[in-house]
């Protein structure tokens, strides 16, 4: 029996799905001003489009459209009788400057993902995943760009205080592995601000390793180095007395070997610490978190996949606490601390043997 259409349910749905679709366009949108410093030059101040592009150097045709699609998206505001456009100061802070809460570079994150739909659209016809090498150069640069500032401004003030007593053993000097170190920043950050502790960054990406190595040559760094390592070999002797984790465990091919192989490398009074995403392992608890789409997303088109494509556990971007715990457990963390990390996004798991 065929069920009766309500019909204002189908036009809020419609509406509500049009609503996904302009979101998305928009975020190419933001995208493009941030690649080609759009924000930069309107935050100066009100400007026609031809001012907007003359400060930016750009083509004014573009630039007309593309404010005209981040005006009726309500990022800028326009005044008519003078066809000046204007970015609200507070929007340009989420949008501009060199601090953490500048969102602008997430957009590439959409923008790079959505060049591997059809990808993904395959594995889900016939198993398997995307490869982490598909993803790559592109990849390395997108998270680099969409974490270093936020490292910047809370890696040392916000997420290394939330283990008691921490920066004390650092300052006087302690053995640190980060795994999954991307690009290396947090690394070099540390080591930087750490100068008689010595710091190791474990990643299996060698353009990523690369790029870790030149930032620590720039900075002048002799306590940071970086090697490129499957994470489940990291060595074990002789022991470290801290391990760091940003991001890193829900992506892996055999997240469960990781976190042994991390209790296995750890002093008897080491510390692991976890920085993952702040989610339930349950999806009716996730229902209501604005950003839940947006790393469940992630997950479907990224996390999940490449370690599918590699007959991995597919954790997933949205693991949540209650598997953390469990797996940390299983892993001999007898003393797992968390909390709520400084950004909107993470929780910190200090975690213990």
């Amino acid at each position: 029996m065929q069920q009766q259409i309500d019909g204002q349910r189908v036009r809020e749905f419609a509406g509500q799905l049009m609503g996904l679709y302009t979101g998305g366009m928009l975020s190419f949108m933001v995208d493009l001003g941030y690649k080609t410093g759009l924000f930069d030059a309107a935050a100066k101040g009100p400007g026609t489009s031809q001012e907007i592009a003359q400060r930016a150097g750009l083509t004014e045709r573009y630039v007309r459209e593309w404010l005209g699609a981040l005006t009726t998206g309500g990022v800028f505001d326009y005044d008519p009788a003078s066809r000046a456009y204007s970015l609200p100061p507070e929007h340009a802070f989420c949008l501009t400057g060199d601090h953490g809460l500048n969102l602008a570079s997430m957009s590439q994150m959409v923008a790079h993902l959505g060049k591997h739909v059809h990808k993904v659209a395959d594995a889900f016809k016939n198993g398997g995943g995307v490869p982490y090498s598909e993803f790559r150069p592109e990849f390395t640069d997108v998270m680099d760009a969409s974490g270093r500032r936020r490292y910047d401004a809370l890696l040392i003030s916000g997420y290394l205080p939330a283990a008691n007593g921490l920066q004390e053993r650092l300052r006087e000097g302690i053995r640190v592995a980060d795994i999954g170190c991307g690009t290396g920043h947090c690394v070099n950050l540390m080591a930087r601000e750490y100068p008689d502790s010595t710091f190791v960054g474990y990643d299996i990406a060698e353009d990523a390793i690369a790029k870790g190595s030149a930032e620590a040559k720039e900075m002048g760094l002799s306590n940071a180095r970086f090697e490129v390592l499957d994470v489940t070999k990291i060595p074990s002797e002789p022991k470290f007395d801290l391990i760091t984790a940003f991001d890193a465990i829900h992506d892996q091919v055999d997240p469960a070997a990781v976190l042994r192989r991390v209790s296995e490398a750890l002093a008897p009074d080491g510390t692991f610490l976890m920085i993952d995403i702040k989610a339930s392992s349950n999806v009716e608890e996730n229902v209501g978190n604005p950003v839940a789409p947006f790393l469940y997303g992630i997950s479907v088109m990224h996390c999940m996949t490449v370690s599918l494509a590699h007959d991995g556990a597919g954790l997933g971007t949205v693991w949540g606490e209650q598997v953390a715990r469990r797996m940390l457990s299983e892993a001999s963390f007898g003393d797992v601390e968390m909390g709520d990390a400084p950004d909107p996004l993470n929780s910190i798991y200090v975690c213990r043997k």
